[in-house]
């Protein structure tokens, strides 16, 4: 069987972070696990309150999971220190762990901050160079890049940036452009364009974790990093499209 890890933060209400990458895993036919880094009290509303764990504590997780059940895939999210970010960059590196995505996450849909100003630069030190994919958003790709993004031709200056910054292949979210849903894979000094319609669901709240989860899924079981992209933002597109509506704010998907 197919196993795949989620290294990220708790999202009590279950929908982001590691409630939301299990689901995905359980969707996709994988065996999930989870290496926590904080734990957020949240909802639809917002971000209320984080509580990290320590460093010793995340690499105690990274080894019972490494040393028993090593994982095809893993993803990354929600880290909020250059310290926990740099024991995951040792753990993966020591136990020469493959097929990682990493979904740089900086600010919930709700617009709560959920990095440390360091771990950024943390992230693109240690992290980005060991990963197979860095999966920003717009916002996201702004900060890494330094580069304003309105429209594609900016997004592609931003990719095209961040692959010779940071020595990673890139997936730019395009759902923040106000002309359409279409993301932008760049691998390569290559571009390769995902286009579809946006779904008419104001309920995003875990798109990113769901997206890296699903793409984590597809490399796990062998695909390409293309067909493990595309499958992952038609999985995506389905779960949105499902119109589950729960919650008083950004409501979740439905993931199953």
């Amino acid at each position: 069987m197919r196993c795949v890890l989620t290294i990220a933060g708790s999202d009590c209400s279950g929908g982001a972070g590691i409630q939301a990458d299990l689901k995905t895993m359980t969707a996709h036919k994988v065996y999930g696990m989870s290496a926590i880094t904080a734990l957020t009290a949240q909802n639809t509303t917002g971000v209320f309150a984080i509580q990290e764990v320590t460093p010793e504590f995340l690499a105690a997780q990274l080894d019972a999971i490494f040393t028993d059940i090593p994982p095809h895939a893993v993803k990354i999210g929600m880290v909020a220190s250059a310290e926990l970010v740099q024991v995951i960059a040792e753990k993966l590196e020591n136990y020469g762990i493959k097929n990682i995505v990493l979904d740089p996450v900086m600010v919930a849909t709700s617009g709560s901050k959920l990095i440390q100003t360091e771990a950024i630069a943390a992230l693109t030190e240690k992290l980005f160079p060991l990963a197979t994919l860095v999966t920003p958003n717009i916002p996201e790709a702004e900060v890494l890049s330094g580069i304003a993004i309105h429209n594609k031709e900016e997004m592609i200056a931003a990719a095209e940036n961040m692959e010779q910054q940071y020595g990673c292949h890139v997936l730019i979210k395009g759902g923040h452009l106000k002309s359409g849903a279409d993301d932008l894979l760049w691998t390569n000094g290559e571009g390769i364009w995902l286009c579809a319609k946006r779904v008419n669901n104001p309920n995003t709240h875990g798109t990113g974790c769901t997206l890296s989860s699903a793409i984590a899924c597809g490399l796990a079981e062998g695909k390409s990093l293309y067909e493990s992209v595309q499958s992952a933002k038609a999985y995506l597109l389905g779960a949105l499209g499902a119109n589950l509506n729960l919650g008083r704010g950004n409501g979740p998907l439905k993931h199953c």
